[in-house]
């Protein structure tokens, strides 16, 4: 890996976790842009950390790459568990929570190196921010509906 390589998996990672930022900043939510690219970027740089020391101490340590992987799993489910609130009979920030933990994951993809894989699955998750969105409002609206008579 070059380091030019290298600098352009975390560029990559930075910008497409920010993209699903943007759809939470639009949507007015507390985590945006700069929670979603750090994440991305955060994730991409374990990887590429993780892959690099593999490299260089191949052979002197048993070193496995997979277990920054896994360490970047952990600790986003603890920024994630932080992210949600109970409102008086309302979760928040759950679907903020999982953005930012499939987030993780696309800037792992980077960092292994997976680009087509990083940006279908921005692509898919912008879709169930955005797309979803407008098929739960369509299913409430049809249910309250048939509730209310």
């Amino acid at each position: 890996m070059t380091g030019i390589e290298i600098l352009l998996k975390i560029v990559i990672a930075a910008i497409l976790g920010g993209l699903v930022g943007l759809e939470r900043t639009v949507a007015s939510k507390h985590a945006g842009m700069r929670t979603f690219a750090l994440v991305s970027m955060g994730s991409a740089l374990f990887v590429i950390v993780g892959a690099m020391a593999g490299q260089y101490y191949l052979g002197i340590l048993n070193f496995d790459p997979l277990r920054s992987f896994a360490s970047i799993i952990s600790g986003i489910g603890f920024l994630g568990a932080g992210m949600i609130l109970m409102q008086k009979d309302a979760l928040k920030g759950l679907t903020t929570a999982a953005g930012l933990w499939a987030t993780a994951g696309v800037g792992a993809a980077v960092g292994f190196g997976f680009y087509y894989l990083a940006v279908f699955s921005v692509l898919i998750i912008l879709i169930l921010f955005t797309g979803m969105w407008f098929v739960e409002e369509k299913i409430k609206n049809v249910l309250l509906k048939d509730k209310n008579g």
